[in-house]
């Protein structure tokens, strides 16, 4: 699926997703990673959602963002609450949904001007 929203200012903006892959500008990602508005982090997440751990959620925190968006691939899929912990002890919201909608959703709060961080499974092959 592709999206068309423009903005001039340099952010970076999630342009299309599917199977094994997401574009964010003009670079094609076959990985997860995390859009930030300023910057994408790679090899930072695992490719699968069962391989979370607390220490990528603490990674996540670092980034300060206001709101961190988990896609989890293709279904959606909660984390345990054990694992998300660093998220809740410095005051950072967490959404978690399947890649699709964490990529629309991304957009809209990044076009809000938020600190929005999407942490991207990648959709499931």
């Amino acid at each position: 699926m592709k999206f068309h929203l423009q903005t001039d200012d340099g952010d970076n903006i999630i342009r299309s997703y599917g199977t094994g892959q997401i574009t964010v500008n003009r670079d094609v990602y076959n990985t997860s990673i995390i859009v930030l508005p300023q910057r994408v982090v790679q090899d930072c997440l695992p490719q699968q959602f069962g391989e979370l751990s607390a220490a990528h959620f603490e990674a996540l925190a670092k980034l300060e963002p206001e709101l961190v968006i988990l896609g989890t691939g293709r279904r959606l899929h909660f984390p345990p609450h054990a694992l998300t912990t660093a998220l809740m002890q410095v005051s950072i919201g967490l959404e978690v949904m399947d890649t699709a909608a964490a990529c629309r959703t991304y957009n809209i709060l990044m076009g809000e001007g938020r600190r929005v961080a999407a942490a991207l499974l990648i959709i499931d092959v």
